[in-house]
């Protein structure tokens, strides 16, 4: 070992916990902006090495969670910025939420860490020792020794389990999954996420961060046999190839019966610190109608962004909630629109109890027609905790605490994914801001829309989060096999289409429109006829081969 290395196993030795968390913020380089995805490998690559090294299982976990607050605090760093918006709130507060976040998200690459462990503890027949068996034998690369072919696929099936459960326990919050990686600049996790999804792709990205540290470990061990050494090296590339052609061969193509669809999505680059100014109200619609003024006499779809309009669209509201009248406010959109065009935009709607008291609110998607009228609604369905709703309310409000967006009236759920019908302009599936980050929940399987429309407000996000939004819907289309349109107030509103690829977009802090036709749909793919169980039932065939290669010595 040279000095260098013998240097950092003293003080991985040292301070594993430490090391682990270093290494955590590390692998967060990976994900927008910044893209360093090789870095984010070999980090993962150093933890899994510390978790195979150590020699209790509490030692495991620990560095496994250390990682997680590592990988998580630095990921997730915009969520501070989000408490400069809230006058109630002290802005250093946001970085204290973005601690505690992660130290109970960092659960569960600990558990997944923990697993890994155990998976290597569990008790082999004799022969596993006998020679022959890498495992068995002393090693001249000690800091990666431990990591075995079984460890390597509990490992990669565990962090795909809990990646999974992220999505979903307490509500959920699966921002940036590992795969959102591949869907940088080079885009390399097309495939893969088209056939086994998000959390199914991480754990590709695991299995050859494992092989390869397992390969440097073999190359640097001169006991290992040859032969043995070259049967478990083809045997773990003949998996990674297999996977990539069958990938390959479920490659979908685009629907070549579908008419062009004309569409303008707005980003009038209004912040937050002035969309719910009421003195800028008008400022602010100036700015959407000045980039939504026609081009032309073609029909087209208008698409702007979520909670576009402080109007109230609807009647029947008490009188004290309008600025101006429903039918006003429907008709300043109207000046703005051809004859056939279609406006789909983020508004709120109020909800009443039975003595006229408004209770509750919906973050909602209306569309508006032509000649005023409103068309099908869309209600978000996964709300954003402390941001449209209070969890516990009496208790915290109690304290001090408010949500982050504005108002005291709790926003409340809609019935879940759904596909509305635009006519002419085809079917739309609908997911607003936060929701299209949930694999496998943003399309209507029984109904399949043409595309899916995700208005969003990015303009609390700081630098980081618009980009890593903007991934995690690229995720969606490839998974779907349908393009995604993204309209936000300040950026990043794209287009994408069904192979992820961003196809038009606007940069961040600019105003700007685009004009284009949507992108056509594909063939569902396989992801988008089976959903999770694909990933899941992934990661339980790699536990049970890594179970069974263990009981081999292997």
């Amino acid at each position: 070992m040279t000095a260098t290395s013998s240097h950092i196993a003293a003080f991985a030795d040292r301070w594993p916990k430490l090391l682990a968390l270093l290494l955590g913020a590390v692998s967060a380089t990976g994900f927008a902006p910044l893209h360093l995805w090789p870095l984010t490998l070999l980090a993962l690559g150093g933890w899994m090495a510390l978790v195979a090294c150590s020699p209790k299982g509490s030692r495991a976990l620990g560095i496994g969670w250390a990682f997680g607050v590592g990988h998580f605090v630095v990921g997730l760093n915009w969520i501070a910025t989000a408490f400069t918006y809230q006058a109630a709130m002290p802005a250093w507060l946001g970085w204290i939420a973005v601690v505690l976040l992660s130290l109970y998200l960092a659960v569960y690459p600990a558990l997944a860490a923990w697993g890994a462990w155990l998976t290597q503890k569990i008790v082999a027949p004799a022969k596993a020792g006998a020679a022959g068996s890498d495992s068995a034998k002393p090693t001249a690369a000690p800091a990666f020794a431990g990591a075995t072919l079984s460890f390597i696929l509990a490992f990669a099936a565990l962090w795909t389990l809990t990646e999974w459960l992220r999505s979903w326990v307490f509500t959920g919050f699966a921002w940036n999954p590992l795969s959102a990686i591949l869907v940088g600049p080079v885009n390399v996790g097309v495939p893969m996420v088209r056939w086994i999804g998000t959390y199914g792709a991480s754990a590709t990205a695991l299995l050859v961060t494992g092989f390869a540290i397992r390969t440097f470990a073999a190359v640097a061990d001169t006991n290992i046999k040859r032969g043995f050494w070259w049967r478990r090296r083809l045997t773990f590339f003949s998996l990674i190839l297999g996977l990539i052609l069958l990938s390959a061969l479920g490659r979908t193509e685009p629907i070549s019966n579908r008419k062009s669809v004309p569409i303008t999505v707005v980003q009038p680059n209004v912040g937050q610190q002035d969309k719910w100014e009421g003195s800028k109200a008008d400022v602010n619609f100036a700015k959407l109608a000045r980039l939504t003024t026609p081009k032309n006499d073609t029909p087209r779809l208008i698409l702007w962004p979520e909670a576009a309009v402080p109007d109230y669209l609807e009647t029947g509201y008490p009188s004290v909630y309008y600025d101006r009248s429903p039918a006003e406010a429907r008709g300043r959109l109207t000046k703005l629109m051809n004859p056939g065009d279609l406006m789909l935009l983020g508004a709120l709607k109020l909800e009443l109890d039975k003595g006229g008291d408004v209770v509750g609110a919906r973050n909602a998607v209306m569309s508006v027609h032509a000649d005023g009228t409103l068309g099908p609604r869309y209600d978000k369905a996964h709300l954003v905790p402390y941001g449209e709703y209070l969890p516990m309310r009496p208790i915290l409000s109690a304290i001090g605490l408010s949500r982050l967006a504005p108002g005291d009236i709790d926003f409340w759920p809609g019935p879940g994914a759904r596909t509305l019908d635009l006519g002419a302009f085809g079917q739309a599936g609908l997911q607003i801001c936060y929701e299209i980050i949930f694999s496998g929940q943003v399309v209507d399987r029984a109904h399949r829309p043409d595309f899916i429309f995700n208005p969003s407000n990015d303009a609390w996000f700081g630098g980081w989060g618009p980009p890593q939004h903007l991934a995690q819907a690229r995720l969606r289309a490839i998974e779907e096999g349908l393009p995604v349109v993204r309209a936000t107030p300040t950026g990043i509103s794209a287009v994408i289409d069904a192979n992820g690829r961003v196809l038009e977009s606007l940069p961040m802090h600019q105003a700007g429109r685009i004009d284009t036709t949507l992108p056509p749909a594909h063939a569902p793919t396989l992801f988008a006829r089976y959903g999770n169980i694909l990933p899941v039932g992934f990661a339980l065939l790699l536990l049970a081969l890594a179970i069974a290669f263990r009981r081999r010595g292997r």
